[in-house]
């Protein structure tokens, strides 16, 4: 793999973890527009691992508290805010994890490829643009129930379809159930942080049953990348929600569903 294009993907792959606009979607357009070979498992491993570290810090004070109420509600402490949210996001990630590997098959193969793509980026689009403008919008993250649970984490199994986007189907979820943009998202990122460390030990998995060589500074390099843009996405991206609309971001999914129509059509 060339610089150009460790740097590139690594961008593209810390800026759209995190954006409603479909990771999977970028990653198939890329390649196929500069005309680069496949980046290989080594290389989705380095990415995931950039994200999930921007994550963790980011968001280190609140999973520092969310782990210890957690572990103090296991020994008989009180239920706080955090440790419900550390209930929630322990639920989401088992299902989602179950459901993963029931249909990782089909997930890997039949809907890997550019129209399905295409066709979900476009869905998911609209459904972002709807609950956006329909949502009631008022409800902050510390009011969040079993109810909203349950279909935040059942948003987040279709988010295993390529298109989709994790972060833009469990944001839709949460507008859809009454929260703030900002809390939507706030909930997103922390349930991402389970599912990115789970994809990363997945694909790590098959990453030491081959044999093909490694670049390790490419790896390095790439990791830095996604860390570091990552963390400048999670920051102005919650900024950008305490004023504005994902509208622009639904315009942008119909756009980017077009193109991938268009180019692999």
């Amino acid at each position: 793999m060339e610089w150009t294009q460790a740097l590139w993907l690594s961008a593209i792959q810390g800026l759209t973890e995190f954006l409603p606009i479909s990771s999977s979607g970028h990653l198939a357009l890329a390649p196929a527009l500069f005309n680069w070979p496949d980046q290989g498992l080594a290389f989705d491993v380095a990415v995931h691992v950039g994200t999930l570290i921007a994550v963790l810090i980011y968001f280190r004070k609140d999973i520092v508290l969310i782990i210890g109420d957690w572990i103090g509600s296991l020994t008989g402490g009180p239920v706080t805010i955090y440790s419900r949210l550390a209930w929630s996001i322990a639920f989401a990630t088992v299902l989602v994890g179950i459901v993963g590997i029931l249909l990782e098959h089909i997930v890997s193969t039949v809907l890997r490829n550019p129209l399905p793509i295409a066709g979900a980026t476009i869905t998911f689009g609209i459904i972002l643009g709807a609950t956006d403008k329909f949502g009631a919008k008022q409800r902050r993250i510390e009011s969040i129930t079993w109810k909203d649970v349950l279909v935040i984490g059942g948003a987040q199994v279709l988010a295993l379809i390529p298109g989709t986007s994790r972060s833009g189907v469990t944001i839709s979820a949460g507008l859809m159930m009454g929260l703030t943009r900002e809390a939507a998202a706030r909930f997103s990122f922390l349930m991402a942080v389970p599912v990115i460390a789970l994809a990363g030990i997945w694909l790590g998995k098959g990453l030491v049953d081959q044999a093909q060589p490694v670049q390790w500074s490419i790896l390095i390099f790439a990791t830095m990348v996604s860390t570091i843009v990552a963390l400048l996405c999670i920051h102005y991206f919650l900024r950008y929600l305490q004023r504005f609309s994902l509208l622009p971001f639904m315009i942008y999914r119909l756009i980017l569903g077009v193109i991938l129509l268009v180019v692999f059509l």
